[in-house]
């Protein structure tokens, strides 16, 4: 049976935080940056029967809307609201997984609100600062926000997914919603404008989280071990003096393979 989710709103500094619950259990959150939580509802389901799970849509994003002036979007911005879902949830530590910009929303929340984290699974976070060709990956970075301020989010958009070396076909397979490619491509323009730069620039206080009380654990798809993505997974995990943990398929694999997904995630969670 599957567990129907209960949609919620939560007013924070700034943005009005679109969230749904389902299940019940420990809390667990599945967070995106870009991606809001329509991308993680097959996973959700998945972890249902446990767990009570929490997806949101981070402010700016599809259903979390801004209240005020719109300003760079950070990690630790983010961070500052998946605390106060936490505790709009029933507080004490949870946990987290974050994919992409999400994982670096976990880093950043393991840094500033460790006693809320139990277990952070930071999955493939782009952490390009990491990487011995950084300045390289800058340029990228500043070569798709010219040409989203200059062509528009969809040209910004192709750029990015070339890039990365992820298919769309994969962040959005055909068992997703017809609306989620259009909920996608709407949320381009504040994720260029506002959230990429500053995502993918983060660098996490590596020594505050090897002390920290959380367990944290790397996560990297099965395929394209040379995606941007993967190398800078294993670029943190060698900082924190971990290993990786492979995960099912690509960038977006908690997308199209939710049941094999959640099945490896649950041995951490």
């Amino acid at each position: 049976m599957l567990a129907t989710p209960t949609a919620h709103t939560l007013e924070v500094p700034g943005a009005r935080l679109h969230y749904e619950l389902r299940g019940s259990g420990p809390l667990l959150l599945l967070i995106g940056a870009p991606m809001g939580g329509t991308f993680f509802a097959g996973l959700a389901e998945q972890l249902a029967g446990d767990h009570t799970v929490l997806t949101y849509d981070p402010r700016g994003i599809s259903r979390s809307a801004l209240t005020g002036p719109v300003a760079e979007d950070t990690p630790q911005l983010r961070a500052d609201d998946v605390r106060a879902l936490i505790e709009a949830a029933g507080g004490g530590r949870a946990d987290v997984f974050g994919s992409s910009g999400g994982a670096v929303t976990g880093l950043a929340l393991a840094q500033r609100h460790p006693e809320l984290v139990r277990t952070l699974v930071a999955h493939e976070p782009p952490l390009t600062d990491l990487l011995p060709d950084a300045a390289e990956q800058r340029a990228w970075a500043d070569e798709l926000y010219r040409t989203y301020t200059e062509e528009g989010p969809d040209a910004a958009f192709g750029k990015f997914l070339a890039g990365i070396g992820v298919d769309l076909g994969e962040v959005v397979p055909p068992e997703l919603p017809a609306p989620a490619l259009a909920e996608m491509r709407a949320n381009n323009t504040y994720f260029f404008g506002q959230m990429i730069l500053g995502t993918t620039r983060y660098q996490p206080d590596i020594a505050a989280l090897r002390s920290a009380p959380a367990r944290i654990v790397i996560g990297v798809g099965t395929t394209n071990p040379d995606q941007i993505t993967q190398r800078t997974s294993r670029a943190l995990a060698e900082l924190l003096g971990t290993t990786v943990v492979a995960f099912p398929g690509d960038h977006g694999g908690f997308v199209g393979q939710p049941a094999e997904f959640a099945e490896v995630l649950r041995v951490f969670v």
